[in-house]
């Protein structure tokens, strides 16, 4: 506990270095705002602390409503925005997601707030690169494990910003001026200069710090993710053996934590819950986000996970199948059986597809899709107390008795309207993932009530992604065999049948299993982009038959192809309630450039990407 209050206090303290007037602008920014003062970091405290200012951006992509991450998982095969009861939110992607659109909205999506936040993080990392050798160190691993903390974040919001939005401008210095004058750089030059920034940071950054600080195992770990984007496969298979056989982390196989005597759960629960996530008997953590209620400064009004991703049953005008009309369920949280409490109360923001909630579970013994793991809508129950004293025995008989099933046949009788909103209130979701609250599984949400999710640490890098990490380093190379042993490491601890034929290890093996592993932990937009980054770079089939190039990256792509065969809701335009039709392009492998970011930059040019207005004004992007 000592080691992550005195991380929590360098947390705040990082909020009042970096509060000071001094205006550093940078026209990056769509609001102009980038005010921090670097005059304070004169001591190795004070850089620590700024460290961990750095991580507070990172920290803000998780949580909160319509948290960044939806939009993560909206541009991709697992989910969609399952908010039917506006027309706004970014579903016919077609036409909300342009350079000129509100693009920072929760009602929207958050493709501008990654742009902004990602510049930000990178600036006051680079006030801390540039202002390195200020302060006096103890000794020179002390300063240089600062510095490679530093390299870490820079080169963690690259690592994003290349995938999410393809050349831009590279900022390796700090600002001590406005400046509107920057230029694209090739994503590739700005991926070799977070290597080799990486691998100084993999040799001074260590284990043994602070529960929320950068890890060896997390420098590592990014490393493979760049290496791997930059096609140097035997070097991706290096970095990540580095931290799978380090000798400080692995994977959780047997129970553990404040849950381990908890005998209707297993090891899967024990590893997300709130309270086990940064402890010392968790060797599986690579690096977090930490955040606590108790702590000022933190999220505002808790994670609201649940809020975001749990369907919204609790108005989907469910009715007894009698006959009656008594409504079926009840979100209220004194309820006898009370369902909002021990499952929280959703409205369907982030709505699975079905390849994600159904397809890739095949398997009745994964641990990750268990009875009390995962939820159905049927795995609910009819809790209105109005059934117990209804005139009908079939209404009481079905109290507390899971939730019928719809069919075509039913449907008129289960709903009040006759009608379903089956995106919005009917998906299944991984509520060992998602149930936020405490482990007290009635506990009200110091928040919200009903409840939405509190505040909680979060995995950003898990050693499970590691061995899926070094799969896709040995699938790309050929060795088939390898990967899929690394694939059985993940499946093993889920309980999971082990794979056994070679021949049907390819990438869509192990997208499936990142989608079951990693569910609002990858940012998967970003990790299919640089997988069709590499299918277009070296020219290796793909499972569906099809090779790609560079050349007509944004017209013909993995990512896109991908989508249209996992996505039903994209593949089959599926319609909203409002009348709004599921839409998503080629083109959108790579988010628009916002607008007011090149308006701003009057003496310079940041390019567009290819689908977007501004495209055609393009220049060359720099190439070093």
């Amino acid at each position: 506990m000592k080691k992550i209050n005195k991380t929590l206090f360098l947390l705040c303290t990082a909020a009042l270095l970096m509060a000071d007037t001094a205006c550093k602008k940078s026209y990056l920014d769509s609001d102009q705002l980038s005010s921090y003062s670097p005059n304070n970091l004169d001591n190795p405290n004070a850089m620590k602390a700024a460290l961990n200012g750095v991580a507070l951006i990172l920290r803000k992509e998780y949580f909160g409503d319509s948290a960044p991450m939806l939009t993560e998982s909206l541009f991709s095969d697992v989910a969609v925005d399952g908010t039917t009861d506006k027309s706004t939110p970014a579903q016919d992607l077609v036409s909300r997601i342009t350079p000129d659109a509100n693009l920072n909205s929760d009602d929207f999506n958050k493709v501008g707030w990654y742009w902004e936040n990602s510049f930000t993080a990178i600036r006051q990392a680079n006030t801390i690169i540039t202002r390195i050798d200020v302060p006096k160190y103890a000794s020179d691993a002390e300063r240089n494990a600062i510095l490679g903390a530093a390299y870490f974040f820079r080169a963690y919001y690259y690592y994003r910003l290349v995938h999410q939005f393809g050349d831009v401008p590279l900022l390796l210095n700090d600002l001590d001026a406005p400046k509107a004058d920057f230029y694209s750089t090739k994503r590739e030059v700005i991926l070799e200069k977070m290597r080799t920034d990486l691998e100084f940071a993999q040799t001074w950054v260590t284990d043994n710090v602070n529960k929320g600080e950068v890890t060896k195992g997390a420098v590592s770990h990014l490393l493979t993710k760049v290496n791997l984007a930059l096609g140097k496969f035997d070097d991706a298979i290096v970095s990540a053996t580095n931290v799978i056989g380090g000798g400080k982390y692995g994977m959780m196989t047997t129970r553990f934590g404040s849950t381990a005597g908890d005998a209707t759960k297993n090891v899967v629960w024990d590893l997300h819950r709130m309270d086990n996530k940064a402890i010392g008997a968790n060797k599986e953590a690579l690096f977090l986000v930490i955040d606590r209620e108790a702590f000022q400064g933190f999220t505002p009004n808790g994670s609201q996970l649940m809020r975001n991703t749990v369907p919204a049953w609790h108005f989907a005008n469910l009715r007894t199948p009698t006959g009656s009309g008594i409504q079926a369920i009840t979100d209220a949280v004194g309820a006898e059986i009370p369902l909002t409490k021990m499952y929280g109360r959703g409205i369907g923001r982030y709505r699975g597809t079905p390849y994600s909630t159904k397809y890739i579970w095949t398997d009745q013994t994964d641990y990750r899709h268990a009875k009390g793991m995962w939820m159905d809508m049927t795995d609910l129950v009819y809790n209105n107390p109005a059934l117990k004293t209804s005139k009908l025995q079939a209404d009481k008989d079905l109290f507390g008795k899971p939730l019928q099933q719809y069919t075509d046949a039913n449907v008129a009788t289960v709903f009040q309207n006759g009608a379903l909103d089956t995106i919005r209130h009917w998906f299944g979701w991984p509520h060992y993932k998602v149930f936020i609250n405490s482990t007290n599984a009635l506990a009200n949400d110091p928040y919200w009530s009903p409840p939405r999710g509190t505040n909680t640490d979060w995995y950003v890098f898990r050693l499970a992604e590691t061995y899926l990490l070094r799969a896709e380093a040995y699938y790309w190379k050929g060795d088939l065999a390898s990967a899929m042993s690394d694939i059985n490491v993940v499946r093993a601890r889920a309980n999971a049948t082990l794979l056994t034929d070679i021949s049907k290890i390819n990438i869509g093996t192990i997208l499936d299993e990142r989608a079951r592993e990693l569910f609002w932990e990858e940012p998967r937009k970003t990790e299919l982009t640089r997988i069709a980054y590499i299918f277009a770079m070296t020219g290796k089939s793909a499972y569906n038959g099809k090779t790609y190039n560079l050349n007509a990256f944004s017209d013909q792509n993995f990512f896109y192809d991908r989508i249209m065969e996992k996505n039903d809701f994209y593949k089959n335009n599926v319609r909203t309630l409002q009348g709004v039709n599921y839409r998503i392009a080629p083109y959108h492998v790579l988010w628009p450039v916002p607008a007011s970011a090149q308006r701003f930059n009057t003496e310079g040019h940041i390019n567009q990407n290819k689908g977007y207005i501004g495209y055609e004004s393009n220049v060359p992007a720099l190439d070093k």
